[in-house]
This record gives structure tokens, sequence and C-alpha cells, in this order.
């Protein structure tokens, strides 16, 4: 048994374990914001419209303001926030020496699909208005929000514009309809993110006439000719794993440089706790590598 992944377990739990059914989604995500933003974040802290977009600079020390991580947050399109993520969004911003603007996209139920893709969508074109080249533009994001970066680049493709040179996913959610064979094989070992509640928040995203199966909701169901090089992480213990396994392997046979990696006995979005588990921080180190290695200098 892994102790530390064990206690970040719990303190999780005890978040989740407080919500009941009359819990307002204004709670949830206060209560969000209070688990994962009392961390110290050592990084400059800039607000900005990003083309009618509230949006974040974080830039850890010596930060190349040249190149830019476009990122968005997690937290199944309802919940999450730039104060939640601030903390691993300063991590990614020291692992790569570049700045990461985080998107605060507007989230469901009050504002469904396609809110969140036309937020990420005006920020991307307002980072290009800025004088970002695509090539010194990344996109990441982590559960939702790395289905969210990959629901913009299918969009940009198809729009004929050019596109970022690379995509960096965290447990990214590239499919929800849930059908990956994960939420099976892995229902026991994952403390949280049952098919029931993932099934949930996709119908709350898209609404009763929105479909879990079109490509832009669900990148996994997308013709992925044309995209970046992507570098996908997962834990092992997580019912949406598939969604990172299944993807990485379409977007191979698709022709795109696609990585994956699969870290044994983690958890949904474990790079939020560097602190606790030394897994964190070697996957951190690891996207750190990759954003230096295809953002242009």
């Amino acid at each position: 048994m892994n102790t530390a992944v064990e206690e970040v377990i719990e303190r999780v739990r005890r978040v989740y374990g407080s919500w009941k059914r009359d819990t307002t989604v204004t709670q949830m995500r206060q209560d969000w914001d209070e688990l994962f933003g009392g961390v110290p974040v050592h990084a400059q802290i800039e607000d900005v419209d990003a083309g009618g977009v509230k949006a974040q600079w974080v830039s850890a020390p010596g930060a190349d303001t040249q190149r830019a991580v476009l990122y968005f947050h997690g937290g199944g399109f309802q919940v999450g926030s730039l104060v939640s993520h601030r903390a691993l969004m300063a991590d990614l911003s020291a692992a790569a020496h570049c700045r990461v603007l985080g998107v605060d996209y507007r989230l469901a139920p009050e504002h469904r699909y396609p809110a969140a893709l036309d937020d990420a969508w005006a920020a991307y074109q307002w980072l290009i208005g800025q004088g970002f080249a695509p090539n010194r533009i990344a996109t990441a994001g982590d559960s939702a929000g790395g289905g969210l970066a990959l629901s913009l680049l299918l969009r940009l493709r198809d729009a004929g514009q050019a596109l970022p040179a690379a995509a960096l996913l965290m447990s990214a959610w590239t499919d929800l309809t849930a059908a990956g064979a994960s939420y099976g094989t892995r229902a026991d070992s994952d403390p949280i993110h049952q098919r029931p509640m993932i099934v949930a928040m996709a119908r709350n995203y898209l609404g009763k006439e929105g479909n879990a199966a079109d490509p832009l909701v669900s990148p996994l169901f997308a013709n992925l000719q044309g995209l970046p090089p992507l570098l996908a992480q997962v834990g092992d213990r997580e019912t949406v794993l598939d969604d990172s396994r299944d993807f990485v392997a379409r977007a191979k046979e698709a022709g795109v440089d696609a990585t994956l990696q699969v870290w044994d006995h983690m958890i949904h979005v474990f790079q939020q706790f560097p602190t606790e588990l030394p897994e964190a921080r070697a996957a951190i180190d690891d996207m750190g590598n990759f954003l230096r290695q295809h953002l242009a200098a």
C-alpha cells in the first residue's frame, strides 16, 4: 500500500463525502478551491481579459515571456477554477520555464456546451493577437480541461488555423459517453470517479439534447489526423484510464506523435499533490521536459 496516496485519497474523500443531494454547485466550487487552493504559490499572478474571457498569467521566476502554455482546469465542466489549479499551473510554469495562461472558462450548468469551447477559442485567438506564434504555444489541461484542450485543437484544425506546437494532458476526459472498459476494471481501485458520477457530469454539461458522442465533445471519436505532438499522463487506478489509453492509441493510428505515461498506483490528476507524492513531482518534471522540447526557443 502506498501510504502517501491513501492519505491524499482520504483528504479528497472528506470533501466529496460532505456533498449531499441538496449541496449547491456554489458550495461544491468553494470546497474545491479550499481543497486545492490553499497551497503556497511561488509565481507571479496577473489577471487579464483574454478576448472577453477571464484569465490569469502564472509566471514562475525566470519564466520565458515569449512562450506560453494555454491551460484549462479540470472539474467536470462544473467545478474547478484558477484558484484550485493555481499551484499546479505554477509548478508547470517552473518546470517548462515559460508562462502559463490559465483560462477561467464558463461552467455548467449555468453555461452549457459549447460555452467552454467558445471561451477556449477566444483565449487562443487573444494569445495570437498578443504576438505569440503558434509554435510558441502549447495547450494543456487536466480531466475535463484535458478534453477541452483537445477539442480546441480539433476546432482550430477544422477551421484551417495553425495549431499550437504541443498538447499536454493529465487524466484527460476524452469520452463523455463513459464507454471505456476501465470503468469496470478500475471501479474498485478508483476512490472517487465512478461511472454514474461521470455520466451525470456529462449530462449537466451537455443538457438533455446534447450528444455525448459529438467529436468536439468527446475527442476520442474525432478524426485525429494533423494534431501536434502530445503527452498524456494518467494514473493506473483511474476509471478514466481508458480515456487516455484509447485516445493515444487512436492518435498514433492517425499518425500523431503521441506518448502515453501510465503511473502505477496513482489516482485522478495526482499531479496536484507534489508535496505528498514523489510521483507527482516526477510527472511534473516529465511534463516540463516535454514542453521545453516542443516549444520553440
